[in-house]
């Protein structure tokens, strides 16, 4: 794959593009899992196959779509299920957790309906849902790209906020910190990162690429920043690694990267009952 990687562009479009979601998804799946909003990924996934099977099926209906990159759609989707999580959110104030599967049933239900429209399952449709190297595209690789220094600069510069509400809301409120904003910001980055993240690992996966790396960090790491650096560090092993395989054994690259993961998060329970075995 190494000398193939430099022969076609198809390659370093899914490697590069790879490599990015393997640093963004973990990144920002550490917060969504302190916060207990694991399921939020799931949800926003399931939206975003409803953009991306009403761009189908637009692109079959319509010649003036004829075209376009199904991604744009999709993450037009994917900005509006956060928009629509966040206002339920403060209609069901005592019971928050209510918006995410509000708004996943709405996803399926939707994508249900434009798939039906569009008589069935195709192609495109099924490298989305699972992954596909040979899909993504270097206009995908650019789109990553920019979400990749966007979720950077919103980690970067809002760090503080972000740490302080993700574990005490309420005392990041009274030290003046807009939670609404911030909260906001965060959930809209998230969006992006899902989708943009379906060529490589599939809409119906990515969640758990943003799950699986961090349960493993917990682990064994011992502090947020840690947790953080061991998330990234899993990540980066499960796509590089599941790219890798998948090119060769001619395997999905979004079960390939998942199982990986699932493994990665075995081996590091199985490692931490062993220390603490041989400790006591």
């Amino acid at each position: 794959m190494l000398s193939s990687l430099f022969q076609y562009e198809f390659l370093q479009n899914a490697f590069i593009s790879g490599m990015l979601i393997g640093l963004i998804a973990p990144l920002l799946g550490v917060f969504v899992v302190v916060r207990r909003m694991s399921l939020i990924a799931d949800a926003l996934s399931h939206v975003t196959l409803a953009g991306i099977a009403a761009s189908l099926l637009l692109e079959k209906k319509v010649t003036a779509f004829v075209g376009i990159n199904p991604l744009y759609l999709g993450m037009a989707f994917s900005v509006g299920g956060s928009l629509f999580i966040e206002k339920l959110r403060t209609v069901y104030k005592h019971y928050q957790e209510l918006a995410i599967p509000i708004i996943l049933s709405a996803g399926v239900g939707i994508s249900v309906i434009f798939i039906s429209l569009a008589d069935g399952f195709n192609t495109d449709l099924f490298s989305y849902l699972f992954g596909s190297i040979s899909a993504v595209s270097r206009t995908d690789m650019y789109v990553i790209s920019a979400i990749t220094v966007a979720v950077i600069f919103v980690i970067f510069f809002l760090y503080k906020e972000l740490f302080l509400l993700s574990f005490d809301e309420e005392h990041a409120v009274a030290s003046g910190i807009s939670a609404k904003v911030i909260h906001f910001i965060f959930i809209f980055m998230l969006a992006l990162v899902i989708a943009g993240s379906m060529r490589i690992v599939g809409i119906l996966l990515v969640s758990s690429l943003m799950t699986l790396p961090v349960a493993a960090s917990i682990r064994i790491a011992k502090g947020f920043k840690q947790t953080i650096f061991f998330s990234v560090l899993f990540g980066e092993i499960s796509v590089i690694i599941g790219l890798f395989l998948a090119y060769y054994l001619d395997l999905a690259p979004g079960g390939t990267i998942v199982i990986l993961s699932v493994l990665i998060l075995i081996m590091t329970i199985i490692w931490t009952k062993y220390t603490k075995g041989k400790v006591s």
